[in-house]
């Protein structure tokens, strides 16, 4: 979720800390360098292959720090004064509303998502997020009332969204309150790549709340190799690994963002057509994609349809997908043909 920075100590400056990872003392080759710090009410962590260039490492933080906030000052629904706070409070979205160029490339690829998963990725579930107490608003102290549920579900929907290309504008032929937080984070690591690109890194990992993009190899040659996360609400455990070159991952799962009320499990992901948190076994869904945006919501979208529903959907799409579910003793895992190419443990 985008939610203002907060970082323990630091306050809101961002903490540049670059270690040496990898690599020998020579001064002209390549080693991995981190540069981490704090944004959309989590951590990032960045390693960029480069020699050693402390003025340059600090240099890339510093755009590093500028980039994310500009997603943060487009995207968040938790500040009053970001570009899509503004426009969710328009009481009339009948006329056309110009957008930035990030917050209309978001909404256009939420659209996009929306379409191909038949509506179970949904940007306008907003005031459900919100409702059931994972958005902006508190956390309420009782579950809400059916009817309740039922007048904010019918008042949503991605289809009422119109978009111009051309004008990059957006409008709605009913007042929409958009929260992005299943697709920006991995919007944020995108623009992160394209940044470090743009400044002649080849090689990196990007890394913003667990959700991944990486590029280039490691200065021995070898390629990025992430873990896939056991669903546990103790410690992290490693369920798989896989190997990554030019890809993006992203995982979305129940077992950390939740609440209890009288005994029974509230996720925070909400199911667009019942308007209720989900209810099925699917633990976590991890994806691949090209870039992290899609596969932010692709994971999102699959952890709303259950493993069956999602797994049918991304081998007809030939998606790389590993679905951990829980079984009646243990946890079952999942995965598509396309997944499966990339496990190396």
């Amino acid at each position: 979720m985008l939610k203002p920075v907060r970082v323990v100590i630091f306050s809101v400056f961002w903490a540049l800390v670059i270690s040496a990872l990898a690599g020998c003392s020579f001064q002209d080759e390549d080693q991995v360098w981190e540069i981490s710090g704090g944004i959309f009410g989590t951590t990032y962590h960045i390693n960029v292959v480069l020699p050693r260039d402390e003025e340059r490492l600090q240099t890339l933080a510093d755009g590093i720090e500028s980039e994310l906030k500009r997603v943060d000052m487009a995207m968040s629904t938790y500040k009053p004064d970001s570009e899509l706070s503004r426009l969710n409070r328009k009481d009339d979205q009948s006329g056309w509303t110009p957008l930035s160029e990030p917050l209309f490339e978001v909404i256009q690829r939420s659209v996009e998502i929306a379409r191909l998963t038949d509506g179970a990725f949904d940007v306008t579930v907003g005031p459900l997020v919100n409702l059931w107490g994972f958005g902006p608003d508190a956390r309420p102290d009782d579950v809400p009332a059916p009817e309740r549920i039922e007048a904010m579900r019918a008042a949503t929907g991605w289809e009422h969204l119109e978009l111009d290309a051309e004008a990059r504008a957006i409008r709605s032929d009913r007042p929409q309150y958009i929260d992005l937080s299943g697709i920006a984070k991995g919007y944020g690591v995108d623009v992160v790549a394209r940044y470090l690109e743009s400044e002649g890194v080849s090689a990196y990992l990007v890394e913003i709340g667990g959700e991944v993009r990486v590029h280039g190899r490691k200065p021995d040659g070898a390629a990025w190799r992430l873990a896939v996360e056991k669903p546990s609400e103790q410690g992290r455990e490693v369920n798989a690994i896989v190997a990554l070159d030019s890809q993006a991952m992203a995982t979305s799962g129940d077992y950390r963002n939740y609440y209890e009320s009288d005994g029974r499990r509230y996720s925070h992901t909400i199911d667009p057509e019942t308007g209720r948190p989900i209810t099925h076994r699917l633990a976590s869904v991890t994806v691949i994609a090209e870039d992290c945006m899609t596969a932010d919501a692709l994971a999102t979208a699959f952890d709303v349809l259950g493993q069956e529903k999602a797994m049918a959907l991304a081998t007809r799409n030939n998606i790389p997908a590993y679905f951990i579910v829980r079984g009646d003793d243990a946890f079952e895992v999942r995965q598509t043909p396309a997944f499966s190419s990339y496990v190396v443990q």
